[in-house]
């Protein structure tokens, strides 16, 4: 058993249905034997304890008055790797009819209890009507197990065909071994009760069939469950406990992308106008006039099967690579995808463009205000710089944060509605070039 399993979560039973057993009674025990444990059940009686002294080693006979051991809180989760540890009071230990804090040395112990245990133990009184052997499936949910997924999308060293290795990392912090186990992970927001003190990510234990033929298949299948995404690992593996194991799930290359350069030069400082409503921002001509210089750098793809991919991937980690002129691969950016189901696109920020550079200014803003009708004129200046020897394709992302009934009077440039409060111009920006776009937005209400 895991040291952090929910007892009343276990479900016991016959995994071919012949034999109906009831669990009259269950008893968990997730305190092992340990020095401290002993101590405690030795209250009250005269031990042995192996004391050195000097060049020698002696046997001192003391009588544990209190042992000083209390329990761990259930549930406790390692801190920065160790073992969470209750606070506990100095044994009092007497020797000769004199008390003394602290143990004279190490205790030697005549042998266990029936109360110890030597590992986390799960212990039933069973009913049933039928007597027979019974093949016994044991389900349970316990912290401590959790997963997450990882991608690797290499680029060539010139153009933007990609491949993507897709890995999924296990990691084993329950206190127990899990020897070829047959593992099945499952993606998708599932709800579960978190408890304060107990944060650590949580899975569902499955221990009724611990064994798999390997058959030469992907190391990973996928297939939906229920709301879910589950995915197989056809080879079984041992969890060993504390270890992290990594495991390829998906290996995809000739996927065709596209490299996208984003401009939103809207910045605002977020503490100076923490609480602002929609009122107060329309009324403050200096909103949203600082000008942001970077140009973001998305990589876009799509997730079907005919752009060799189509299979539902786990949120993760997502890092990008590119072949240099040497043969070697270097960093260019990560960052996290959402959960992404087949046949949707996959939109990842990489970083900002280092020879790109824009810049945004406004340019007039008109204030009219007739009791609560009023109207506002805003016009912008966009200016971007390509410092490439190539033209480049960039969107522009203009937010219309001053109202929902708005207008283009003039622009220099055409433009797409993408909502009720973002329009976006679509440019190409030659080498050695300084692009200029402007626009007014007209606000009523």
């Amino acid at each position: 058993m895991t040291a952090n399993l929910e007892p009343d979560s276990v479900i016991l039973r016959d995994a071919k249905g012949r034999i109906p057993v009831q669990i009259l009674e269950q008893s968990y025990r997730a305190d092992p034997v340990s020095q401290g444990l002993l101590l405690s059940l030795y209250e009250g009686k005269t031990i042995d304890f192996l004391v050195e002294k000097s060049d020698k080693v002696e046997i001192v006979q003391g009588k544990i008055v209190r042992s000083g051991y209390t329990p761990a809180p259930r549930n406790a989760q390692p801190v920065y790797g160790y073992p969470q540890q209750a606070p506990a009071d100095q044994p009092i230990i007497e020797i000769d009819g004199k008390l003394r804090f602290g143990l004279p040395g190490i205790p030697i112990f005549p042998s266990l209890t029936d109360q110890t245990v030597l590992k986390p133990t799960l212990s039933w009184l069973l009913q049933s009507d039928t007597s027979g052997r019974v093949n016994g499936e044991l389900s349970y949910v316990t912290s401590g197990l959790n997963w997450n997924a990882a991608y690797n999308v290499v680029a060539p060293e010139t153009g933007d065909v990609l491949e993507l290795i897709g890995w999924v990392t296990i990691n084993n912090q329950t206190g127990k071994n899990f020897e070829n186990s047959h593992v099945k992970l499952m993606a998708g927001e599932v709800n579960k009760i978190q408890q304060p003190a107990n944060m650590a990510g949580r899975a569902f234990a499955s221990l009724g069939a611990l064994s798999a033929v390997f058959t030469g298949q992907p190391a990973v299948t996928e297939k939906s469950f229920d709301e879910y995404h589950l995915y197989e690992l056809h080879q079984t593996t041992t969890l060993r406990d504390k270890e992290t194991k990594q495991v390829e799930f998906t290996h995809a290359s000739g996927i065709q992308s596209n490299r996208v350069y984003v401009y939103d030069g809207f910045k605002i400082d977020p503490m100076r106008y923490n609480g602002w409503d929609t009122n107060a921002i329309r009324q403050n001509a200096e909103y949203g006039t600082q000008s942001n210089p970077s140009v973001w750098v998305m990589r876009e793809f799509a997730n079907t099967k005919a752009n060799q991919l189509g299979i539902p991937l786990p949120a993760g980690r997502m890092r990008f690579y590119r072949r240099d002129t040497d043969g070697h691969l270097e960093f260019t950016g990560e960052n996290e995808i959402e959960h992404t189901p087949a046949d949707e696109t996959i939109r990842v920020y990489e970083g900002t463009a280092f020879d790109l550079v824009g810049e945004r200014r406004q340019t007039n803003y008109t204030l009219k205000q007739n009791g609560y009708n009023g109207s506002v004129d805003e016009s912008f200046e966009i200016k971007l710089r390509n410092h490439t020897k190539a033209p480049v394709s960039i969107r522009i992302v203009e937010h219309l944060y001053r109202g929902l009934n708005w207008t283009i009077p003039t622009h220099s440039e055409d433009f797409v509605k993408k909502d009720s409060r973002t329009m976006e111009f679509h440019v190409t920006v030659d080498p050695a070039v300084e692009k200029t776009l402007t626009y007014t937005v007209h606000y009523t209400w």
